[in-house]
């Protein structure tokens, strides 16, 4: 068993792949014993999580899943009388036995012959409950006992264990079942409070986006000794931690400017033109691109007929700035890695086609992803670019996203994975899905998840700063599309870690700072 922790690359595996590791498992061990390894693994976390629980609630669903957790409550009922423990093991169990898979009839009666206490309603209160209600495929609505139960395990004050997955969990997209009792907003339903989630045999990736990072807290991971067959496919890739700091001094001493390449950003709509001036949002790239490692950054604002032309940055000086209409040549284009849209407004439409056929390492954000959404012929333009070797990246978030796939963005947020599948695939692109668990696809590559990132990130212009450090990423050139992928992936991690770890400079240290935009651009650093 162990943390996961966003220290490597982890295999993600979907509810038909972990039932097909699950099947090639048993068929190799004694009858029974998956299950006994994983309730005790769950007895074994349980008891390092609360160990001086006085009252434990052991929550047990109709299947498998609540067969792990009637054998965990055994287990920690037997330590408790050998050791002389006050501990309270009370097991609520919503199912006919009659009609309990072989496994789970086999624990229940284990536990009832162990003298395990059951009962028909939970403990008023208990210092830990353990969520053995549902588990993988039991997306249903619920009602009756499992519906109450599963309303108090979400509201709970006290830590929860979840056995597997949360229940009502879909381990394939993240997306979180309502029950009536909480009403139908998942993220209302959820509470914040101390969570942790024991996956067992697979690594779900609904753990780690849509809903999933709030409802499972701290994941924890055993594979309960079955190793996944070669002939089973990884679903998606956790990403882990990026060799994000420090790649300039990987170079040769011998390097110059050049060396790491050149971003243009393009952007950055004046106020003259509808009253509503985003110049902001292209400096906050062009900023976020020169921390991240690039040599040189161009700025290239839409700001036509404004009467104050911006000609230079106080903040960062080493900002060049040009009319994108006369001042970005094609030879800079060609070798430059492009960003575009960020602030764009109605003003980028008519940039995206010389863009759009003349740079090699092109970055769509924002109203560029609007643009092409509504004109068939960027679109065109667009799935071309992929014949050509080129490579493109979109940052849509969900609504942007819907935009892309002519639906709305509920329909996104059903399957994240899905979506950025299918518009990387539409559109010959990598696709960088913004949200919690930002998702990112290429055509025939394997999907990532992002596991960094926070709610502090929800505030205007950070993703500006993303698109602006994914352009650095790519600013010097790429040998493959996986090694791109590679490279956004590391840029999208990177850009998360920055809001996980925003508190710890010594400047924070001293009293609370919000996450800006402005600053967040300012610390991003190189991406190996």
């Amino acid at each position: 068993m162990r943390i996961i922790n966003n220290d490597r690359l982890e295999p993600l595996f979907d509810t038909a792949a972990t039932r097909a590791i699950e099947h090639a498992a048993q068929a190799t061990l004694p009858h029974h014993a998956l299950m006994a390894r994983a309730g005790l693994a769950v007895a074994r976390l349980a008891q390092a999580l609360a160990p001086h629980a006085r009252c434990i609630w052991v929550a047990c669903g109709p299947g498998n899943n609540g067969g792990d957790g009637l054998v965990a409550a055994m287990h920690l009922h037997a330590w408790a009388r050998q050791s002389g423990s006050a501990l309270r093991v009370v097991v609520t169990h919503a199912a006919d036995p009659a009609r309990l898979p072989p496994d789970a009839r086999q624990a229940l009666v284990a536990a009832q012959v162990a003298g395990v206490a059951f009962h028909s309603s939970p403990p008023d209160e208990a210092d830990l409950a353990i969520d053995a209600l549902l588990g993988i495929g039991a997306i249903r609505p619920l009602r009756g006992p499992l519906a109450a139960w599963l309303a108090r395990l979400r509201t709970s004050a006290a830590p929860v264990l979840c056995v597997d997955l949360p229940s009502g969990l879909h381990a394939d997209t993240g997306g979180l079942t309502a029950i009536e009792h909480v009403g139908n907003d998942p993220a209302v339903a959820m509470r914040p409070g101390p969570r942790h989630t024991l996956s067992l045999l697979t690594l779900k990736p609904g753990l780690f986006t849509g809903q999933g990072r709030d409802a499972s807290g701290q994941i924890w991971f055993d594979d309960l000794g079955a190793m996944p067959a070669a002939d089973v496919p990884v679903t998606a890739l956790l990403a882990g931690r990026a060799a994000h700091a420090g790649a300039k001094a990987s170079m040769p001493h011998a390097s110059h400017k050049g060396s790491f390449g050149d971003v243009v950003v393009v952007g950055g709509q004046g106020v003259a033109t509808n009253g509503a001036g985003m110049t902001g949002a292209a400096v906050l790239a062009a900023r976020a691109a020169l921390h991240a490692g690039a040599g040189r950054v161009f700025a290239g604002l839409l700001e036509a007929g404004s009467q104050s032309e911006t000609t230079w940055d106080p903040v960062c000086p080493e900002l060049m700035f040009r009319r994108p209409e006369t001042g970005l040549d094609t030879a800079l284009l060609r070798r430059a890695s492009v960003v575009c849209g960020c602030g764009g407004g109605a003003a980028v439409a008519a940039m995206l086609p010389r863009l759009l056929s003349s740079a090699t390492r092109l970055v769509l954000d924002a109203d560029a992803l609007n643009a092409i959404a509504q004109d068939a012929n960027l679109q065109a333009q667009l799935t071309h670019r992929q014949r050509r070797g080129w490579i493109t990246v979109l940052t849509p978030h969900p609504l942007e996203a819907a935009r892309l796939l002519g639906t709305d963005a509920a329909q996104v947020m059903i399957d994240r994975l899905q979506a950025a599948q299918t518009i990387a695939a539409q559109f010959g692109a990598i696709c960088v899905l913004k949200g919690s668990g930002t998702v990112i696809a290429a055509p025939n590559e394997t999907t990532r998840i992002n596991p960094t990132g926070n709610a502090a990130l929800a505030t205007a212009g950070t993703g500006d700063v993303l698109a602006g450090m994914i352009g650095s990423a790519l600013a010097r050139p790429v040998s493959s599309s996986g090694a791109a992928l590679d490279r956004v992936a590391s840029a999208v991690f990177q850009h998360g870690w920055l809001a996980d770890h925003w508190g710890d400079s010594e400047e924070s240290k001293t009293g609370h700072r919000a996450l800006v935009a402005g600053e967040l651009a300012l610390r991003a650093r190189p991406v190996g």
